[in-house]
């Protein structure tokens, strides 16, 4: 679960560099502005803005906050099994 703190570091780093959010589900957010997104006073919900819209999310359900020019750790993963 990602914090309200380790959001809020991402957002307020100088310069401001976009940085990606993973769901447990695999949907990811880019977030290309600071003011994109924003989390509650409690830290429970997340509202994230993207071409689509608003998207209200629970910070129990973010499982990666990272730079958005880095691979995705979750693409990056290798893969299951013993390779037979």
């Amino acid at each position: 679960m990602a914090t309200r703190e380790q959001l809020r570091a991402l957002q307020t780093r100088q310069p401001f560099r976009p940085f990606r959010i993973t769901l447990g589900s695999g949907r990811t957010f880019v977030i290309r502005h600071p003011e994109l997104a924003a989390c509650s006073t409690n830290g429970r919900e997340m509202v994230v803005y993207d071409d689509q819209g608003m998207h209200l999310l629970e910070m129990l359900m973010v499982e990666i906050l990272e730079d958005a020019d880095e691979p995705s750790r979750s693409e990056s993963s290798p893969p299951e099994g013993n390779g037979a």
